[in-house]
């Protein structure tokens, strides 16, 4: 790979060959994918880039960490829809406001995109199994692209995992174990298999490959705005791997002289479990928290990413903004109603903090605005209905209808 020049770590700086199956450094941190800037600006424009007609993440195969032989994986991932929301702008009191739907992906999330390049990277490694500890979304991203490409997979997930995940993972073939405890304890089984084993690697704490599969959402909303640089980018936060993978894609971008100026970015986490949150607020070191939210794909009390995540919100001067879970499904609804966009409570909990952020007046009308919703309602449907609330129900009789938009004060229009 001639544009890829070493991983280097967060914590210590060493440098490590970018082989297929790179993990951590020998002193525990994360590694982060360097590139040779100049030799992409040798071999990537806006024009060449314009003319593709590979709408997915790979169009972007210059800025990724793959070898020029290596085939896409099957399932198309990424171009997912960025709309702009003007009702909701309007209600919210911002300049412009952008959703980015990643929630259309294969499996109906933005983790796609990570196990799209771990499928990658394990077929260069020239591994047959695939393994991961995950909240749900994770787990069934990689049981899907995995599937589509012919791979094995072993999933780890902590037992109260929404029923709509645990069935796509079955419907994709994968061995599911069902962790009886929190998430800490799924991942510290799961990595204790993956050594035993040797099976290939798709935790985001260890495989640095994955952040660089998350990027490729800041590389779309920048192509799709016409390299327009809103002033923030807001979006849900759990393990700390997506927020750092965002701020990958735009350093990136900057770097080539795609875009000329870096956003803030807005990191929303559920008031139950902002452990990455509290860290930036107190200026402390992060310690972990219950797991204490309805938002199960962001309930993550030890945060694997949390020096990428932290480091990601530093340099960017983000901001920082812990939401209820009512405030969560209260932006559900939101979504649905004025822009259409069916969101699970882990996936509009950066537009909950939207909301919030405008309603204490840290945004406002001259501010533009991109919320990324991470993953499809259709997940966990039982937090959808609770939050939007039981359909009428009688038999087929106009008075007992009459009466029902009666009690419930529906007033019908013609």
């Amino acid at each position: 790979m001639k544009h890829v020049l070493y991983g280097k770590c967060v914590k210590c700086g060493k440098t490590y060959a970018a082989a297929p199956d790179l993990t951590t450094c020998e002193c525990g941190g994360i590694l982060d994918i360097t590139y040779d800037y100049d030799y992409i600006k040798s071999t990537l424009t806006k024009d060449t880039l314009a003319a593709r007609r590979n709408n997915s993440m790979w169009r972007y195969r210059e800025l990724l960490p793959v070898e020029p032989d290596t085939p896409d994986p099957p399932l198309r991932v990424g171009w997912s829809p960025l709309y702009e929301a003007e009702n909701l702008a309007r209600q919210l009191g911002v300049g412009k406001l952008w959703v980015k739907d990643d929630g259309l992906n294969p499996t109906a999330s933005l983790k796609d995109r990570a196990s799209a390049m771990a499928v990658a990277k394990a077929r260069e490694a020239g591994a047959k199994v695939i393994a991961c500890s995950s909240t749900g979304n994770a787990a069934s991203s990689l049981a899907g692209n995995a599937a589509a490409a012919g791979l094995k997979t072993y999933i780890f997930v902590p037992s109260r995992a929404p029923k709509g995940k645990v069935a796509q993972l079955m419907t994709f073939g994968a061995t599911v174990i069902s962790v009886q405890g929190s998430y800490e304890d799924t991942f510290e089984l799961s990595k204790q298999a993956i050594d035993r084993w040797g099976w290939y690697n798709r935790n985001a704490a260890i495989n640095p490959y994955l952040s660089e599969g998350k990027k490729t959402v800041a590389l779309e909303i920048m192509e799709q705005l016409n390299w327009q640089v809103p002033d923030y980018i807001a979006i849900s936060v759990g393990d700390g791997c997506t927020i750092a993978g965002l701020w990958k894609g735009l350093k990136d971008l900057h770097a080539i002289g795609f875009i000329d100026r870096l956003p803030r970015l807005i990191s929303a986490q559920a008031e139950g479990c902002c452990p990455l949150n509290r860290a930036i607020e107190t200026g402390e070191p992060w310690r972990p928290m219950e797991e204490n939210t309805l938002a199960d794909s962001i309930a993550v009390g030890v945060p694997r990413n949390a020096d990428k995540a932290l480091m990601a919100i530093r340099e960017s001067n983000g901001l920082t903004v812990n939401v209820s879970d009512e405030e969560i499904m209260a932006a559900q609804k939101l979504l649905g109603r004025t822009c259409g966009v069916f969101g699970e409570p882990a996936g509009v909990t950066g537009t909950a903090g939207v909301k919030k952020l405008c309603e204490q007046g840290r945004l406002g009308e001259h501010d533009t605005v991109v919320s990324v919703v991470t993953g499809n309602g259709l997940k966990d449907v039982a937090n959808a209905i609770k939050a939007c609330g039981e359909p009428i129900s009688i038999p087929a009789d106009m008075h007992l209808l009459l009466d029902a938009f009666a009690q419930r004060g529906i007033r019908v229009e013609q």
